[in-house]
């Protein structure tokens, strides 16, 4: 009986040896199979590491020129971040070296025409209206802008597109804005504002947009603004223009500096009059019954219209804009409305009770009358 038990423990302390031996041989598999997985992410972690290094020295060899380089470990890292960059910085360098060249342009039409580039037009002429200014509008259309297709044949002829500028009703939809519409239907000569009120107290604004607009929509040599109380000798406005072509950055009217006014019942107040300093003086700046803007200065407008800011009149905002820029101010005596002398010169009166157009004399010198 004894012998028999001594048996029985013997076979069971055979057994969980057994038993343990199994469990240590897996757990020994499992360490070595972890072990493996270590070692091999490891080296094809070095593996990538090494291929990425010989790449960026390679890169580095071929747009430096020399014969070695050395880099660290985290720089190599910082520039493969950046390599799928190299191509668009290529692509963006050679859009910022024509926009040097262009002023500020940064990107080129490339309408055509059959086989041919199109035109660039002159100039883009807008003139600023309102509502009930419709007398005025008819009066332009008869006088110097045109109509139909001979509107558009100044446009191709002469290189002058000619448009009404206005924005919308504070009550978008109502009989003003209907107004508007039906009329553009009638003349396809508006430039609708969509994103501005019509009010006196936003000029500013309406000339801002009016520039990005324009340049957005025609790369023109120059764009110009002009109240609808103004006569344009078209011939005359396109001779000054072209002497002036090769300018990169021009700004042309009736240069002046008027008076800051304080007074907040002034008609001209100035609510930033503060920072004009004690002269309260404006700087220089283009008398606001037209002046001329060349492309570059349009283009620089519409990249940086929801950054630039305006003043309370629309001449003084705009000459706000260029004074650090490098322009050339190009100060033109025939800009200067209220210096002409009817009896010499070709003039368009409005009077808004009769609609009254007088012709004294056709000149080639005169560009606007108010």
């Amino acid at each position: 009986m004894q012998s028999r038990g001594s048996n029985q423990r013997l076979a069971a302390m055979v057994s969980g040896s057994r038993s343990s031996t199994l469990l240590f041989a897996m757990f020994s598999i499992v360490a070595a199979i972890y072990v493996a997985g270590r070692v091999f992410y490891s080296s094809d972690r070095l593996w990538q590491d090494s291929q990425n290094r010989v790449y960026l020295i390679k890169e580095l060899d071929r747009i430096t020129g020399q014969g070695k380089s050395a880099i660290s470990v985290e720089d190599s890292f910082k520039l493969i971040a950046c390599k799928e960059q190299h191509k668009k910085l290529e692509a963006l360098e050679m859009e910022l070296a024509a926009a040097r060249h262009e002023g500020f342009v940064t990107k080129p039409f490339s309408r055509t025409r059959g086989s041919g580039l199109k035109k660039r037009p002159l100039v883009v002429i807008g003139i600023h209206t309102t509502f009930g200014h419709k007398r005025n509008r008819d009066a332009i259309r008869k006088a110097w802008m045109s109509t139909g297709v001979a509107l558009k044949k100044m446009e191709d002829e002469k290189g002058v597109v000619v448009r009404f500028i206005i924005g919308r009703s504070a009550n978008q939809g109502d009989s003003l804005d209907r107004a508007i519409i039906d009329e553009n239907k009638q003349t396809n000569d508006f430039i609708i504002l969509n994103d501005l009120v019509e009010a006196p107290e936003e000029l500013p604004k309406k000339t801002k947009l009016f520039f990005a607009h324009s340049a957005d929509n025609w790369d023109a040599e120059f764009y110009a603004k002009v109240n609808d109380d103004v006569y344009v000798n078209i011939d005359a406005l396109v001779t000054t223009l072209k002497a002036h072509l090769q300018e990169a950055r021009t700004y042309i009217g009736c240069m002046k500096s008027g008076e800051v006014f304080s007074d907040v019942g002034h008609k001209w107040y100035e609510p930033d009059w503060w920072k004009f300093g004690d002269g309260k003086s404006y700087f220089r700046y283009a008398s606001g019954e037209m002046y001329v803007i060349s492309r570059g200065l349009a283009k620089f407008i519409s990249i940086n219209r929801s950054i630039i800011r305006t003043y309370a009149h629309d001449d003084v905002s705009v000459g706000s804009w260029f004074i650090g820029l490098n322009v050339k101010y190009v100060h033109e005596p025939n800009f200067c409305c209220s210096s002409w002398s009817p009896e010499e010169q070709y003039v368009l009166v409005f009077d808004l009770n009769n609609l009254v157009i007088q012709r004294n004399l056709e000149s080639g010198s005169l560009f606007c009358s108010s």
